[in-house]
């Protein structure tokens, strides 16, 4: 498994060393600094979303909640709310097939970037064209 501690899930891209796929994540956080705010749930949001683009599920266990079990679609089998005790007793779900983010990471958007740049760089100078120019009706 790949373990994350805390704020680890909040970064795309690190859950495993290329080459040494995990069968899962576990995610351990301390969410009680965020209090009674947006901040549990957005965290746990982007938990998700790290499961989302590797494929593989996660176990969240978070002191404060919000704990969850989330398959490798994303999708939330077992949740404990915010500030409750409880147990999610769940078999754990397999992974998927690793996705495109998982086997190329961020060469996509580095790609794209290139794209972008030389797209903008190729273009020539307007010509002297000359202007629409509008008559007036008076």
């Amino acid at each position: 498994f790949a373990p994350l501690i805390c704020y680890e899930a909040i970064f795309p891209g690190r859950i495993h060393p290329k080459g040494e796929r995990p069968d899962w994540i576990l995610a351990v956080t301390n969410d009680a600094w965020f209090g009674d705010t947006s901040g549990p749930r957005q965290h746990l949001d982007q938990a998700r979303l790290r499961v989302i683009e590797s494929g593989l599920p996660m176990a969240r266990a978070a002191n404060t909640g919000i704990s969850a079990l989330i398959d490798a679609a994303g999708r939330y089998r077992g949740r404990v709310p915010l500030y409750q005790a409880g147990v999610i007793d769940l078999a754990l779900p397999r992974a998927a097939r690793p996705t495109l983010y998982a086997r190329i990471g961020d060469l996509g958007f580095w790609a794209m970037m290139i794209f972008a740049a030389a797209a903008g760089l190729s273009r020539t100078p307007k010509q002297d064209r000359p202007h629409a120019t509008f008559a007036r009706r008076d």
